[in-house]
């Protein structure tokens, strides 16, 4: 497109001259200079379409470099939730009151019927304790009868 409209203004050029308006006269000189505007713009156009195309293919890299990036993002973060998710399939977790350390365990060491105490392998501290002296604890425990309640409302 942009040699067409140099060529363009090529012809334009030829014709105005061979129109013999005189070299002096008032029309040979504005036509003169519409036809050196028509060129400029000529080549300025030129040079935004290079600009555009270069401009154009950086975009185009990126975008495909950002979807590159999204693919192993989104990919990474599926694995990681997929990982999390096969730790509570194989049991549960409790965060070390003393450490803050997870510590995991299966969920079936709960249907044992003895004592049970987990521990932190990081710093030693009781993390659960199911000896299940605490329903009956529970059980023993004096039941609120309304004054009280209204007591401590």
């Amino acid at each position: 497109m942009n040699e067409d409209l140099k060529a363009r203004v090529s012809y334009l050029r030829g014709y105005a001259e061979g129109l013999e308006l005189g070299d002096g006269s008032k029309e040979q000189k504005v036509l003169q200079r519409i036809i050196d505007l028509l060129g400029e713009m000529a080549d300025e156009i030129e040079h935004l379409r290079v600009d555009y195309e270069e401009l154009f293919e950086f975009t185009e890299a990126i975008d495909d470099d950002l979807s590159d990036l999204e693919e192993d993002f989104y990919e990474q973060e599926d694995q990681d939730y997929d990982d999390e998710m096969d730790d509570y399939d194989d049991g549960f977790s409790i965060e070390c009151p003393n450490c803050r350390e997870i510590v995991t365990f299966d969920e079936n060491i709960l249907e044992e019927d003895t004592a049970l105490e987990v521990t932190c392998p990081g710093c030693g501290e009781v993390v659960l304790v199911d000896d299940e002296e605490w329903y009956e604890d529970y059980e023993e425990l004096p039941e609120l009868d309304e004054k009280e309640e209204d007591e401590d409302v």
